[in-house]
C-alpha cells in the first residue's frame, strides 16, 4: 500500500511540479529508502505513520553521516510526501512537526576571474574544426550563463543570431529567452558556416553542437573539453563547466547588473538563489578596498 501511495505521489509531482526526469529519479530513490525503513519497522499502511516513525527515520539518516545537502534533500522529499498523505487524510497533520525542516548550508559558488576566463576562452585552436566548435561552446556558455544541460540541448532553431538571443528550456520545463553577446554570435556563425558539417556525417541533426559521430554533445564530453582547455590555459585548480555559469553571474553583478534581470537570465525560480552571488561580489569589493584604501 505504501508503494502505491509513493507511485501516486510521484505521478502527482511530475504533473503538478513539472519535475525533470533527473529530479523524478531522485525523488523515487529517496522515497524508496523511506519505504524500506517503513517495511523494516513493520508499517504497511500510511495510516500507521506517526511522529515517532518520522523521528526514527530522521535519526537513522543522521546516523549515516550524510552530507548536509543530501540529508536536507531526503527530509524535504519525505516532508512533501507526508504533506501529500495529509491531504488525502491518511496521516495526522502533527506529523510534520516531527520532520526537521533543515536547510543545507549555503555554499558560495566558485567562479573564474576575468583573466582566467580570457585565458580559457582563447585556449581552443579555432583554425581547426574541433577547436572552433569548442570555442563556440565555451563562449556561448559564458555569454549566456546557461546550465550545461541547456547548452548541449540547444537546437539550431533555438539560436536567433540576428536578434541576438537563445531560447532554452530549463528546470521544470520552463522556457526562457537569454541575450547572447557579439563574440559568441560570431563564433557560432563561423562554426555553423565552416565546421559543423564535419560533425554531421552527412546526417541531418537539429542539435547545434555535435560530436564526431554526429550526435549531440554529452555532459561528460563537455566536462572533458573544459578540463582540457583549463590545463592549456594554465588554470591549476579544479574546474567544472558549471563554473562558467557562476562566472557569468558574478561578473554581471560586478559590472552593475540588477538581481531581477540576472534571475531571469539564469532561470532561477526564486531570487534567493540568485542572491548567493551577492556574497561573492561583496568579497570582491572587500578585496578591492583592502588593496586600494591606505588605512584598510
Amino acid at each position: 500500500m505504501i508503494d502505491l501511495h509513493i507511485q501516486q505521489f510521484l505521478d502527482y509531482a511530475v504533473i503538478e511540479r513539472r519535475l525533470s526526469a533527473k529530479t523524478q529519479q531522485a525523488y523515487g530513490s529517496d522515497l524508496s529508502q523511506f519505504a524500506s525503513y517503513l517495511k523494516d519497522a513493520g508499517i504497511k499502511k500510511a495510516g500507521k505513520i506517526d511522529e515517532n516513525t518520522l523521528l526514527g527515520y530522521a535519526d537513522m539518516l543522521t546516523a549515516q553521516q550524510l552530507r548536509p545537502t543530501s540529508l536536507a534533500r531526503k527530509m524535504t522529499v519525505v516532508r512533501s510526501f507526508i504533506k501529500y498523505l495529509i491531504g488525502l487524510g491518511h496521516v495526522s497533520n502533527s506529523c510534520l512537526d516531527s520532520i526537521p525542516n533543515s536547510r543545507p548550508p549555503r555554499v558560495l559558488p566558485k567562479h573564474l576571474n576575468v583573466d582566467e576566463i580570457a585565458r580559457l576562452l582563447s585556449a581552443p585552436d579555432i583554425s581547426k574544426s574541433i577547436g572552433l566548435r569548442d570555442r563556440a561552446m565555451l563562449e556561448t556558455l559564458y555569454a549566456t550563463g546557461l546550465r550545461v544541460s541547456e547548452l548541449i540541448n540547444l537546437k539550431i532553431d533555438d539560436v536567433n543570431l540576428k536578434m541576438g538571443f537563445v531560447r532554452c528550456v530549463g528546470k521544470g520545463n520552463k522556457e526562457r529567452i537569454v541575450p547572447i553577446g557579439e563574440i559568441a554570435i560570431q563564433l557560432i556563425n563561423s562554426y555553423i558556416a565552416s565546421a559543423r558539417a564535419e560533425f554531421t556525417k552527412l546526417e541531418r541533426s537539429e542539435y547545434l553542437f555535435l560530436n564526431y559521430k554526429g550526435k549531440p554533445m554529452t555532459r561528460g564530453m563537455f566536462h572533458t573539453i573544459v578540463k582540457k582547455y583549463a590545463l592549456l590555459a594554465g588554470i591549476d585548480r579544479p574546474i567544472s563547466p558549471h563554473m562558467l555559469r557562476h562566472s557569468f553571474a558574478t561578473h554581471m553583478l560586478e559590472r552593475g547588473a540588477d538581481l531581477r534581470s540576472l534571475q531571469e537570465m539564469l532561470g532561477h525560480a526564486g531570487i534567493a538563489t540568485t542572491e548567493l552571488y551577492t556574497h561573492v561580489t561583496r568579497d570582491h569589493l572587500r578585496e578591492i578596498y583592502k588593496e586600494a584604501h591606505p588605512r584598510a
